[in-house]
């Protein structure tokens, strides 16, 4: 029983790890997106400075879901003293029940 909760919960929090950060990413997107156009349609002759920063910021925010990602699989790998796919082992390889001879 403590092997399914603790699989269970480490699941959803890979799932939320992950949905979180892709979330707060494109939302991220959009804001910087947005101001770029917005800079641009103010100033366009700082186009080039503006387009620069613009991909610097979006690199950095990018990079956060895939930390994200790898930090998920790390914990669900086994690291951080989870060991969840040790516990899944023992479930996953449990013979399927077959149906007796008649």
């Amino acid at each position: 029983m403590e092997n399914a909760i603790l699989t269970a919960s480490v699941i959803i929090g890979f799932a939320l790890m992950v949905g979180f950060a892709a979330f707060g990413s494109a939302i991220g997107d959009g804001i910087i997106g947005s101001k770029a156009v917005e800079s641009i349609a103010r100033q366009p002759e700082a186009r080039p400075n503006i387009f620069f920063f613009y991909f610097l910021g979006f690199g950095i925010l990018e990079a956060f879901p895939i930390i994200a990602i790898a930090f998920a699989f790390f914990l669900l790998i086994g690291g951080g003293g989870l060991g969840v796919l040790h516990a899944l082992t023992p479930i996953l390889a449990t013979p399927a029940p077959t149906a007796p001879p008649h």
